[in-house]
């Protein structure tokens, strides 16, 4: 039986609404943005997935905030059915570092062109989330 594989991905929204995104030095989106996050480990939680991620792809140490959503068409990863659980997250500690999975490290006010996956859909809904927000006080 097949069954889907489970990835985690990080929203961080910097100051001004700037949002975090890695360059990815590997296939598939190689030279692309993406979000940090990365597989799930077998016997780990999303929640300490998402942190082990963050830290290794950016150096930084982070705190979830909510859930932004769960993300499963099947066609989002052209490596097969992977379902993503996403995080708002704030940093916490730490500084932006290279990393082997990053080529690039940056916080963007206006997304680039070049996005992975479905991440520009993901990074849009947490800006119209934070903006929702932000409208409620």
């Amino acid at each position: 039986m097949k069954t889907p594989m489970l990835t985690v991905d990080a929203v961080i929204i910097g100051e001004e609404s700037n949002v975090l995104l890695i360059k990815r030095k590997r296939n598939p989106f190689k030279g692309y943005w993406a979000l940090p996050g990365g597989f799930v480990e077998y016997g780990e939680t999303v929640e300490n997935a998402l942190n082990r991620e963050v830290k290794e792809e950016t150096g930084l140490t982070v705190e979830e905030k909510e859930l932004l959503g769960v993300y499963s068409d099947p066609r989002r990863d052209p490596r097969g059915h992977i379902v993503t659980i996403v995080f708002l997250v704030k940093k916490v500690s730490g500084g932006l570092i290279e990393s082997l999975e990053a080529e690039e490290i940056k916080f963007f006010r206006k997304l680039p062109e070049k996005i992975a996956f479905d991440h520009k859909k993901i990074i849009l809904d947490a800006l119209k989330r934070i903006s929702l927000k932000g409208s409620e006080k």
